[in-house]
């Protein structure tokens, strides 16, 4: 029978799936439909902080104007414990983080090693439903903030004062069309825009600096202020510890800067196994984003809180949400201020670049594997679609409101980073370091507390978090149900016993009975052979016997590795080990024709059982009605019939 070639590609799929799973690097085996991932260089340390600072240095927009209203005078004094947090407990969590997960895979993989089988599966992704709100709320909020900040500009907030559903919309869009465009274009915009917004906040906190300076009385206002208000020392600092589960947005960027590993260059002698340069460089990068950004707060919060008045915090306030700005206008005059003004909105529409990258580093690394997403969600650009479909559909149901979003934001970042220490944590335990582990369960405790308060202060943050884990694991249940009659073994090794085997049933016919081991006696063989040869009525005894023992039937792609084996000095048994018995069987007839160029057989019993339960047998334990699924894998995996193992049930 004729053949045709199949047609090429269209020129648009091509464009859709080029550089399939570059964002994925390192992250395993990508299935047997996938095309090879294409080499990647990787960037600079300095570069990738770039990109994941566009999220963290952002918060300069917005942090220092949170820090007053719900500290006040106190602002300085809870930002510092922000910062000691900062860096006492949330960048040791990532630098151990980074080297326990070097491909990118952040806490969520520490924690996947401890659970297996279906509850293992649901915990994933019940991390990726938090890690997905704490990314997308984070593009959605940061261009409402954008938007925001353009409309406030005193030249246009009369022409634009009712578009920022639409600003936030073309932000979002914009933010897609830069990835669609590619990673490296990305990474060049963060760049560039990293380097603007700090450099004009040195010289906003210069010269705020100054005017503290030269205005003794300011620093004197606050400090009897202050200490009218609080007493005394440990009274602010009591206060402070209050208040500071408000101020944790300004722990923004860790994950992502985790997420994004896999884009950092290392050493030219880095292997994936041992990627030593790339660890230490993931380190620097985390470590200077967290100094410069400490530096930023301290000094950003302390002459907002000494310069700005208490009343234009307030919500309609001209320093609410852009205290910065605010100063920039006040001391560096209108054309200063309008510069500062697009370098912020720059940075905060861009910020949701460290969260796209995240994403489109995480998801493809668990969701196509699990068998819970198809194929070209291993692709960059048809992800980057569906997450900016997704973003503008979050921007319409919150309207493009800042505050409205602000409680998911907070809730999926201190979930991923208290998931962070408790990983950690376990970890320094496994390697028998006491004091890690003490110093790591203190950490532990602490975010988890500031969780907890967050969500009692903000429910809907929660709420919020529950949706995209619900949707998460619903179109993941569909989906898998979608590829459940799938050929998902990755590679078939036989020992030499099973390929000697192959080679001797080769020069007849090739003919296997599956058998479910159970005792693995001489009778048991004896009897199987026995009914098989009456079922189908056949003579002789030239047959094999393969056997299939499941493992973790929730893992979807799987090797398989065939090993051979004589019992009872008669019969001839190949044993399997996989995560479903057709699909073992299936891969196996599969290898055996390719490699023989002769079509094999096999024979089943019908199992007894309602056929429905025994679906679901199947698709939750591998196991059920294996005749019929055996057939229909290996009528998906090979469409033409008369190349198609054959399969025979009596």
């Amino acid at each position: 029978m004729a053949t045709t070639e199949p047609p090429p590609p269209s020129r648009l799929r091509s464009w859709m799936l080029e550089g399939l799973s570059d964002m994925g690097k390192g992250g395993g085996h990508q299935g047997p439909h996938a095309r090879p991932e294409p080499p990647h260089k990787g960037q600079r340390w300095w570069r990738v902080m770039c990109l994941t600072g566009v999220d963290y240095f952002s918060t300069l927009g917005y942090q220092p104007g949170i820090a007053a209203l719900a500290a006040g005078l106190l602002s300085p004094v809870a930002t510092i414990v922000l910062v000691i947090v900062t860096l006492a407990g949330a960048l040791p969590v990532y630098r151990r983080v980074a080297e326990e997960s070097p491909r990118g895979e952040g806490s969520i993989a520490m924690l996947e090693r401890l659970l297996s089988f279906w509850q293992g599966k649901l915990f994933v992704l019940t991390l990726l439903g938090f890690a997905a709100t704490d990314f997308l709320i984070t593009i959605t909020l940061s261009a409402a903030d954008a938007s925001t900040h353009l409309i406030e500009n005193p030249h246009l907030t009369s022409a634009l004062h009712d578009k920022q559903m639409l600003i936030t919309l073309v932000f979002v869009a914009l933010l897609g069309a830069v990835f669609l465009k590619g990673f490296l274009e990305a990474i060049g915009v963060a760049v560039v825009l990293v380097g603007i917004y700090l450099s004009l906040n040195v010289v906003v906190v210069i010269v705020g600096l100054w005017h503290v300076a030269t205005a003794g009385h300011v620093v004197t206002d606050w400090s009897t202020a202050l200490t009218a208000e609080h007493g005394n020392v440990f009274a602010m600092v009591g206060v402070a510890l209050l208040v500071f589960p408000k101020l944790a947005l300004g722990l923004s960027g860790f994950e992502t800067g985790v997420a994004v590993m896999p884009h950092v260059q290392g050493d030219p002698d880095d292997t994936e196994e041992k990627p030593t340069g790339r660890i230490r460089d993931t380190k620097k990068l985390l470590t200077t984003a967290a100094l410069i950004m400490s530096c930023f707060l301290i000094a950003t919060s302390f002459i907002t809180t000494l310069l700005i008045p208490e009343k234009d915090f307030e919500p309609g306030g001209q320093a609410n949400g852009r205290a910065l700005a605010f100063l920039a206008h006040d001391y560096l005059g209108s054309a200063f201020g309008t510069v500062y003004d697009v370098s912020t909105i720059a940075i905060l529409w861009f910020a949701g670049a460290s969260a796209m990258a995240g994403l489109l580093n995480l998801m493809p690394r668990y969701l196509p594997r699990y068998g819970m997403a198809p194929h070209w969600a291993r692709a960059v650009r048809p992800m980057v679609i569906v997450f900016t479909l997704i973003a503008f559909l979050v921007t319409w149901i919150f309207d493009a409101d800042v505050d409205a979003q602000g409680g998911a934001y907070a809730t999926g970042v201190l979930v991923l980073i208290s998931s962070a220490a408790i990983a950690v944590t376990i970890a320094a335990r496994k390697a028998g370091q006491r004091n890690w582990t003490i110093a790591f369960a203190v950490i532990s405790a602490v975010f988890l507390y500031t969780t907890v308060v967050n969500v009692i202060e903000r429910p809907d943050g929660v709420k919020i978090g529950a949706c995209f884990i619900a949707g998460i694991i619903l179109v993941s249940l569909l989906s898998r149900l979608a590829r459940a009659f799938e050929l998902r073994v990755t590679s078939v090794t036989l020992d030499p016993m099973a390929e000697r085997f192959i080679r001797d049933m080769a020069s007849r016919k090739i003919r296997f009975i599956a058998n479910e081991p159970d005792q693995r006696d001489k009778a048991e063989y004896r009897e199987k052979l026995e009914q098989i040869r009456a079922d189908h009525d056949l003579p002789g005894e030239d047959f094999v016997f393969a056997e299939v023992t499941v493992l973790d039937p929730s893992e979807f792609e799987t090797g398989l590795t065939v090993r051979g084996e004589v019992l009872h000095d008669r019969y001839r048994v190949l044993t399997l080990e996989s995560s479903s018995i057709p699909n073992a069987l299936a891969a196996l007839l599969l290898h055996v024709r390719d490699s023989t160029r002769c079509t094999p057989h096999i024979y089943f019993e019908w199992t007894e059982g309602n056929p429905f339960a025994n679906f679901l047998r199947f698709f939750l334990f591998g196991q059920g009605e294996v005749a019929p699924v055996t057939r229909e894998v290996l009528r998906e995996a090979e469409p033409d019939r008369s190349r198609r193992p054959r399969v025979h049930t009596a």
